[in-house]
């Protein structure tokens, strides 16, 4: 078993059949219906992962992520949505989802976006990258701006070591959703634009992420 995820989706065909292909995958499963009671089940249950459905009745699944988040919960989130234009907001500064997909959706396709996720979240070897005042602690999965410590999703922080492991090189949209996200550049380049949106505002005035016009971004280096 390789940890449980935590379903959240109110229509019940599509829950059912997202959990028949996690536990295919090797994963417990739980499902909730609601956002209360998703957010009551984060708490008990410890999950590794949740995948949320954005349109939930009451407690939408924005509002579910926002008030993990605000209480310091950095568990894994996909989101699901019908809508692709939503994708800016669910992956936007305030909410720090991890990635999504949109209906309809392959249930393959999103078993083995959650294990990207994990695997992105698992530590790693003992290695600080560092550029200019802005470090990461690979081992531990920590960042710092400054004395500041800055919390980052499991994407994000994989994003930044991305690119402060070849410091100065100037990665395309597709090459960063290759290596950091696992899946082709035809899945959307626009995530990898929110996701370094964020990570710039969580870095302040330090952030070494420099935007190459017409091409890509790179960091500066140390």
């Amino acid at each position: 078993m390789t940890g449980l995820v935590l379903v959240v989706e109110d229509e019940t065909a599509i829950a059912e059949l997202i959990a028949l292909y996690l536990r295919r995958d090797g994963f417990g499963v739980h499902t909730e219906s609601d956002g209360d009671a998703a957010l009551a089940a984060v708490r008990r249950l410890r999950p590794v992962a949740v995948v949320l459905d954005i349109g939930l009745s009451g407690k939408d699944g924005v509002e579910v992520c926002r008030t993990m988040r605000a209480g310091g919960d950095w568990t894994p989130v996909l989101f699901v949505t019908a809508r692709d234009d939503e994708v800016d907001r669910l992956l936007g500064l305030e909410l720090g989802a991890d990635d999504y997909v949109t209906k309809p959706f392959s249930p393959r396709e999103l078993a083995l976006r959650v294990r990207t996720v994990l695997r992105r979240g698992a530590g790693g070897p003992a290695e600080v990258l560092t550029a200019g005042q802005v470090r990461l602690d690979i081992g531990q999965r920590r960042a710092w701006a400054g004395d500041r410590e800055v919390a980052l999703t499991s994407t994000e922080f994989d994003l930044l070591a991305q690119l402060l492991r070849q410091p100065g090189r100037v990665f395309e949209r597709g090459q960063l959703l290759s290596a950091v996200w696992g899946y082709a550049a035809s899945a959307g380049t626009r995530t990898v634009d929110v996701h370094i949106a964020q990570l710039r505002a969580k870095l302040g005035e330090m952030s070494p992420i420099r935007t190459v016009r017409g091409v890509g971004y790179a960091a500066d280096g140390a």
